[in-house]
């Protein structure tokens, strides 16, 4: 069965920073675009980054542009988020996507397979 595992959340102070790791299994890799989603209390499923199969490209929310990078690990199946100059409206749930298509929509109907999430809280 396809799986995504997130890890690397918790607390941290604004300012500060954070690194989450989406390890797959269950698919191949490499067929897969990959995307980072985050939701807040009250609040829709928000996109926040996404990175092509080859990690050639990578596409981020305009509120993240500038902290956050994207990357991927092929060899690792592994897609991460480091995330920099924290802020409190940066606390979510981080979930990991998957798409088998081409493209990086920002839409999460658009991702076949996700992760159970990682909590993030970001103190002011």
């Amino acid at each position: 069965q396809v799986q995504l595992a997130e890890s690397g959340g918790g607390l941290v102070q604004a300012g500060g920073s954070l690194r989450l790791s989406c390890a797959a299994s269950g698919l191949i890799f490499t067929n897969y675009g990959m995307a980072w989603f985050r939701q807040a209390p009250g609040k829709e499923r928000e996109f926040v980054a996404g990175i092509n199969r080859s990690g050639g490209s990578t596409n981020y929310a305009n509120s993240v542009q500038g902290r956050f990078t994207i990357s991927r690990d092929n060899a690792k199946n592994t897609v991460y988020l480091q995330m920099n100059s924290l802020k409190p409206e940066d606390t979510a749930v981080y979930y990991c996507g998957a798409r088998g298509s081409i493209g990086i929509p920002t839409r999460s109907a658009s991702y076949n397979y996700w992760g159970q999430g990682t909590q993030v809280t970001v103190s002011s």
